[in-house]
């Protein structure tokens, strides 16, 4: 079985909404070996502290009728706003060195938002991606399960 997504010099980007692993693969394809190059990582500030906005009221067009807007989900900003640090932490690892190819893992929510804020010159290098949490994994688990997927 061939893994040439994972060949030598591959970084795999592992997030989540709170927690971002990047790593460089500097073994080979078939037998990994994963370097961490950068850990990032964000508080999870308590729901009062990032915001204390009631819903809004809104009032129907005809009629004495009112309701409110969905609140707003602050923890869900958050976690959005952290996948531009992310993309920041990657920015600083291209400019020590040449990137040649991009593994993404990460939950469908952060998966999305890391698409939306990638520059174009890192979207060229996406190879795969990959939908999955894995960031509380071990080191040897998260190269077994990226290989897993990578297989399927």
């Amino acid at each position: 079985m061939t893994y040439s997504h994972l060949s030598t010099g591959t970084h795999i980007i592992v997030g989540d909404g709170k927690r971002a692993l990047i790593f460089i693969n500097e073994g080979t394809a078939a037998v990994p070996l994963l370097t961490v190059e950068a850990v990032l990582s964000q508080q999870d500030p308590k729901n009062h502290d990032l915001g204390t906005d009631r819903p809004d009221l809104v009032y129907g067009s005809a009629g004495k009728h009112r309701g409110s807007a969905e609140p707003t989900d602050w923890h869900q900003l958050n976690e959005d706003k952290f996948a531009h640090e992310i993309i920041a932490g990657l920015i600083k690892i291209s400019e020590r060195e040449k990137l040649k190819r991009l593994v993404i893992v990460a939950p469908a929510r952060t998966l999305a938002e890391l698409r939306r804020t990638m520059p174009d010159k890192f979207k060229k290098l996406v190879v795969a991606e990959i939908n999955k949490d894995l960031t509380k994994h071990t080191v040897p688990s998260i190269a077994h399960h990226v290989m897993t997927a990578l297989a399927a």
